[in-house]
C-alpha cells in the first residue's frame, strides 16, 4: 500500500509525506520493475519537491529515506501551498484508479 499524509492547516496544505509501495506491478530487480503506480507517484513526487525549493525558493524541509518521502514548508509561501493543493489533487485523481493508493489529510491546526 502506498501511503500519502497531506499536513493542512487554515484549509491550506503545508507538506506531505509519502510512504510505502503501491505493489501493482512485480519488480525485476532492485532497480527495475513494472509498477506504474510507484513510478507515476515517484516522479510527480519529485517534480513538486525541486518546484517549491529550487524554482519557488521555499523554505521547506525535505527528509528522503528508503521508501519515504516528506516535504514540509517551514514558512509560508502561497506559490508552494497552491502546488501542494494541485498535488493532492493529482494524487486523488491515481487513488480513484488505483485502490492501492491512500490519502489522507491531517489537520494541524491545533499543533
Amino acid at each position: 500500500m502506498l501511503k500519502a499524509v497531506f499536513y493542512e492547516a487554515a484549509c491550506e496544505f503545508h507538506g506531505f509525506e509519502i510512504s510505502g509501495h503501491a505493489g501493482y506491478g512485480e519488480a525485476v530487480s532492485e532497480w527495475d520493475g513494472n509498477d506504474i503506480v510507484c513510478a507515476a507517484v515517484s516522479s510527480c513526487t519529485m517534480l513538486v519537491c525541486n518546484a517549491i525549493t529550487e524554482n519557488f525558493g521555499a523554505d521547506a524541509e525535505v527528509t528522503v529515506e528508503e521508501n519515504r518521502i516528506s516535504l514540509r514548508l517551514k514558512a509560508y509561501n502561497s506559490a508552494a501551498m497552491r502546488l501542494l493543493a494541485a498535488f493532492h489533487s493529482h494524487l486523488e485523481s491515481i487513488a480513484e484508479d488505483y485502490s492501492n493508493v491512500k490519502l489522507t489529510i491531517e489537520d494541524l491546526t491545533n499543533y
